[in-house]
């Protein structure tokens, strides 16, 4: 009997049995049938795809995409193979691959939505927003009913800046898939960019009421509802977050950062949440270390969303200036929105290099990085908003290190170093972190020694304080400020007669809450003043009718406190257990203030009453801080540009001579 033709179909029982294989669900067995026939039948089309989607359904994405190369290779017009060719390149991270297939599916039928839908998700997951809005309204167009790109032409719009319009694209999803949690989420997180908290913790209710399982909108609601100070609403998951992350599914870890002062379960958050969504990188191969010749220069990249007016680039548009030019050539890779801000003109002016890569896909920032020579590449996002943690998966540079945005561990394979100092990352606590950190002399923050101050500061009158009387002061977002430590500031207004608390006046919701909490705790509601939006040098200036900052506990004022020392203010910080809630204490050491760092919130509240009660004791430390702005190490961003390098060089140094990551320290 001689063997079928490589064209030849398998027989219809054998066929019809695999199909019932596969309605019961059981990919693997199967593949264990289906495989052996395939030998026999190498070019049966339906069988390619079936065994294909059966790869792609044990999340086995290179084995499908193999398959599924070889549909349209047989059948070179067949438009469902190159979208489930596409479907498979894009899960192995090959998006302009997965571009191309889909591409070439529309070519061959424009009337495939599947195609169009899924091309913008990828050109979406790019940054590419304004091609994607216009596939998934061509996938609408030709299936009005089609629930997912109605919600997914919503978040396109988000990312547009068009919020408002995204709600509607998420109500007529939830018109035609009333069940879908995803769209409840992202409606809750559309409404959250449009301020409208109340209405974004109702969404995120929803998506949970649909799957309860839905730990990241369960994070999402308790983070608002700390936004607005809903306390009495946030006891409904305060015995769950701890667990979040940790049991179920992995959960975006840096939300729970103001939730939650425990490095140990940071550092399980994060492990988890690298192991989901960068499971290659473990077997990426390393990129070897470029010898730097004596005279050569060191390439540096730094690699933000943020390259614009931005807090990141308040602290760090010094040290972009005052980069040694003749050991190192400074790059920036931004992957954040086109800007002509001046602090996007002042990193223009200050880089040798500035790749816009707003439009590249991960791999494609990694290679061009490497075709840059890229010796040290610095993640100044981490896991915060608009991340592209990919990219560094994918080995953008043989030495790659954490910076600034993120106050924590990444739990990443692929981040090898983390900056920071002794006291955000103190010796004992190095298990909580997979990076080696690299320890600078005083603090960790770069600062710019240059940050303008407007001229006059305000009369008191003039921001609504009183002329008379004692002024706390905590400029820390809303979402810090946590019950323990507002009842220490109800009972400082009680102890210190006619004093006022100043608090930042961004969010109506959580002024109302404010308010409300005072009077429950025997204040007026008056004495609680919230200060209006200003720009940012007559934001610093006015910091100066305040008398004391207050700082928060679980995640401390970062950039908040670096504007209120230079301005002029004095903080009373506790010192936590996290790298969030540590910043602050090391921020007053490096000014040379460290009688303003406690240990406890006793002691936190008995500094700040004894401060608030001997004016003489407050105006010397004040006198201090004001002396010493311009001589101690926080603000000496020359001195911090040299210790930063050093630790450049000495991870690199490291990485050539084939060592492992291990903790550096850089002496002052």
């Amino acid at each position: 009997m001689s063997e079928p033709s490589p064209s030849a179909q398998p027989p219809a029982a054998e066929m019809d049995a695999l199909r019932a294989i596969e309605r019961r669900g059981e990919m693997r067995a199967l593949l264990e049938q289906g495989l052996p026939l395939l030998e026999r039948f190498p070019q049966a089309v339906p069988l390619l795809q079936m065994l294909g989607i059966a790869h792609a359904r044990l999340r086995e994405p290179a084995a499908a995409a193999a398959l599924f190369a070889r549909v349209t290779t047989v059948e070179p017009d067949n438009a469902a193979g190159h979208v489930n060719l596409g479907n498979s390149l894009r899960d192995l991270g090959r998006r302009d691959a997965a571009i191309r297939s889909y591409e070439r599916a529309i070519a061959i039928d424009s009337g495939l939505a599947q195609a169009h839908f899924n091309l913008g998700t990828v050109l979406y997951d790019l940054g590419r927003s304004a091609e994607a809005l216009s596939r998934f309204e061509a996938a609408i167009a030709l299936r009005p009913d089609y629930a997912a790109a109605h919600a997914q032409r919503g978040d396109a719009l988000v990312a547009l800046s068009r919020a408002e319009e995204a709600l509607g694209c998420y109500r007529r999803a939830l018109d035609l898939a009333p069940d879908m949690a995803r769209t409840h989420n992202n409606m809750g997180m559309a409404l959250r960019l449009l301020g409208r908290h109340p209405e974004a913790i109702a969404a995120f209710g929803e998506a949970l009421a649909r799957q309860p399982g839905h730990d990241a909108a369960r994070i999402r609601r308790a983070y608002l509802r700390a936004r607005i100070c809903d306390w009495d609403a946030m006891a409904e998951d305060a015995a769950r977050l701890p667990a979040l992350g940790i049991e179920g599914p992995p959960v975006p870890p840096f939300m729970m950062l103001a939730l939650d002062d425990s490095p140990a379960r940071h550092r399980l958050r994060a492990d988890r949440h690298a192991a989901a969504n960068f499971p290659r990188a473990a077997g990426v191969e390393t990129v070897p270390a470029r010898p730097v010749a004596p005279g050569e220069r060191l390439r540096i990249g730094y690699f933000s969303a943020d390259f614009h007016d931005h807090a990141t680039m308040h602290l760090m548009a010094r040290l972009f200036e005052l980069h040694d030019r003749a050991g190192f050539e400074v790059h920036a890779f931004s992957y954040g929105p086109a800007s002509d801000d001046p602090m996007r003109r002042r990193l223009l002016a200050a880089v040798e290099h500035f790749h816009d890569v707003r439009t590249l896909d991960d791999q494609a920032i990694a290679a061009l990085a490497r075709r840059a020579g890229i010796d040290v590449a610095v993640d100044l996002k981490g896991y915060t908003a608009d991340t592209r943690s990919g990219l560094f998966a994918g080995r953008a540079a043989p030495v790659q290190i954490a910076y600034l945005g993120y106050p924590g561990t990444m739990g990443a394979p692929f981040i090898d170093y983390v900056v920071a100092d002794r006291t955000v990352i103190p010796p004992d606590h190095l298990a909580h972190y997979s990076e080696a950190p690299i320890w600078l002399p005083h603090s960790y923050q770069a600062t710019d020694d240059r940050r303008p101050i407007a001229d006059r500061p305000p009369r008191r009158a003039d921001v609504g304080l009183p002329e008379q009387g004692f002024v706390f002061a905590s400029f820390n977002a809303s979402y810090k400020i946590t019950p323990d430590l507002f009842a220490i500031w109800m009972r400082l207004l009680d102890r210190v007669e006619g004093s006022v608390l100043w608090l930042l006046g961004d969010d109506a919701d959580a002024a109302a809450n404010l308010r409300g909490h005072a009077r429950r705790h025997g204040i007026d509601p008056a004495r609680l003043l919230f200060a209006a939006k200003l720009p940012v040098a007559e934001h610093l200036v006015r910091q100066k009718l305040a008398d004391l900052f207050l700082d928060s506990f679980v995640c401390n004022a970062h950039t908040t406190a670096s504007d209120a020392l230079w301005a002029g203010l004095p903080i009373v910080t506790r010192i936590g257990a996290g790298f969030a809630a540590r910043v602050c204490a090391s921020l007053l050491r490096a000014v040379g203030l460290p009688e303003l760092v406690t240990e406890s919130a006793e002691d936190y509240e008995r500094l700040a009453f004894a401060l608030a009660t001997d004016r003489a004791a407050l105006a010397a430390i004040r006198a201090r801080l004001v002396a010493q702005r311009t001589t101690a190490p926080l603000f000496d961003s020359t001195a911090f540009a040299r210790h930063l390098e050093a630790g450049y060089r000495a991870a690199h140094a490291r990485r050539l001579a084939g060592l492992p990551p291990a903790p550096i320290e850089i002496e002052p």
